[in-house]
């Protein structure tokens, strides 16, 4: 990787040939820059910014300096209102060199002075340019701090601090092209990476400490003594981690706009990216276990529930597939402001789910359907869901473990799930089990 040093150092080869402006540091006012310089700057350099394929619009430009020996010259850019403008470096034969004016800023070591910084009055805050190319790689951020991380043949790395205490990498095209795709990467992730990539500009504590935030967004009485960053997911949403001071912990999920998306107990969050690791898990899934137990009985079932798994969220509802001590297993469902339904394995593809964490399939509880219809002499083996009705129930074939043949029987979800009707499969004309064809 070519580092912002090594840029330096190139530099500082034509430091004696640069204009004075040049060598000033940054947080000084510059000098003003020679008329003459911008004249030349104005007459070469955009040759110079087509020979190096850049997608600029030259709206001011000026000669930084010339090394003779080297027979090189060197050039700074502005672009378009609101782009990125460059410095040039310029061979007489040979490709052209190209660096960013946040690279351009950016000291060669702590302490110096930029070989040759942007003096121009169109790249006073180059930073900027860079809040737009963040929004298309899917962050929202204001950036109050870049530099220049260094170059590989084929992208450009930039480490950017944003308002509020987060930061990015910022892995771009090389030379960088702020119209062209970028990524965006948590300086979190490489906190912890065996990497040679760090982000200098704030430390990871700072970084950490914009959880408080969606703590106190979330609102559910947690006051934070751990923090943690947990990871990404492939829509560039973000997750963290809190463990609280009473014990409990949560993982928040974190929209690319950097809004609070969800908030997920440690009990419920095994799933994410490893779950949690500040918070005793074990003990907080127990809890919940216990809690699944209470909500089963105020529906009027029971299960002493061992493990559970949750569906996919749906607003206002939670759906929960539970694997009960003695074996049996249930589907419960819950709904804001409304009764939890129970509905055993066996019926539960009428409700539109299945189980799929224990053994028992609830083959048991359609036997007893088909007995409420005087249909005896059949044990349940097996089972499809055949679909749907006009009037809104489901039809559910079942095979007989005797291999005679089996039934239909008709379900209605609502107000709960339960059988309705039953009939043979020989005068249903719908089975495709093998024992019922």
């Amino acid at each position: 990787m070519k580092t912002p040093k090594a840029v330096g150092l190139a530099m500082a080869m034509a430091a004696a040939l640069l204009v004075p402006a040049a060598a000033v540091s940054q947080g000084k006012k510059p000098a003003s820059i020679p008329e003459a310089a911008r004249k030349t700057g104005m007459a070469q350099a955009p040759a110079v910014v087509q020979a190096a394929g850049l997608t600029c619009e030259v709206s001011d430009a000026r000669l930084i300096g010339e090394d003779k020996k080297a027979k090189t010259s060197y050039f700074e850019v502005a672009c378009a209102p609101g782009s990125m403008g460059y410095v040039l470096q310029k061979p007489a034969e040979g490709e052209v060199g190209v660096f960013s004016c946040v690279e351009a800023n950016t000291p060669p070591a702590p302490g110096q002075a930029p070989s040759a910084p942007c003096l121009l009055p169109g790249n006073a805050d180059p930073k900027l340019a860079l809040q737009p190319l963040l929004k298309t790689a899917g962050v929202e951020c204001l950036p109050e701090q870049a530099r220049g991380i260094g170059q590989t043949k084929t992208n450009t790395y930039v480490e950017v601090a944003c308002q509020g205490g987060s930061g990015y990498i910022v892995v771009a095209s090389a030379p960088f092209d702020g119209g062209k795709p970028a990524q965006a990467q948590s300086c979190l992730l490489y906190d912890e990476a065996e990497s040679n990539i760090k982000c200098t500009l704030t430390d990871k504590a700072t970084r950490l400490a914009v959880i408080d935030k969606y703590v106190a967004q979330a609102a559910n009485g947690c006051v934070a003594k751990g923090k943690r960053f947990v990871g990404m997911a492939r829509d560039n949403s973000t997750y963290y981690e809190a463990a609280c001071e009473d014990g409990k912990g949560y993982i928040y999920k974190v929209a690319t706009t950097g809004a609070l998306d969800e908030t997920i107990e440690c009990a419920k969050a095994t799933q994410i990216l490893g779950g949690c690791t500040l918070t005793d898990a074990r003990q907080a899934q127990t809890e919940q276990a216990s809690l699944y137990t209470r909500l089963v009985a105020s529906a009027g079932a029971k299960c002493d529930v061992d493990k559970y798994a949750l569906f996919p969220a749906k607003p206002g509802e939670e759906v929960a597939e539970l694997v009960c001590k003695d074996g049996s297993g249930a589907i419960l469902m819950s709904k804001a402001g409304q009764k939890s339904q129970v509905v055993d394995c066996g019926r539960a593809p009428v409700a539109g789910y299945k189980c799929s964490m224990g053994t028992d399939k609830g083959l048991q509880n359609l036997t007893a359907d088909l007995k409420k219809f005087n249909f005896n002499s059949c044990e349940v083996s097996d089972y499809r869901v055949v679909g749907k009705t006009d009037k809104g129930t489901t039809y559910v074939e079942v095979a007989c473990a005797d291999k005679l043949k089996g039934y239909v029987i008709e379900y209605q979800s609502a107000p709960s799930v339960s059988a309705i009707g039953a009939i043979g499969c020989a005068f249903a004309g719908t089975c495709k089990l093998p024992t019922n064809t």
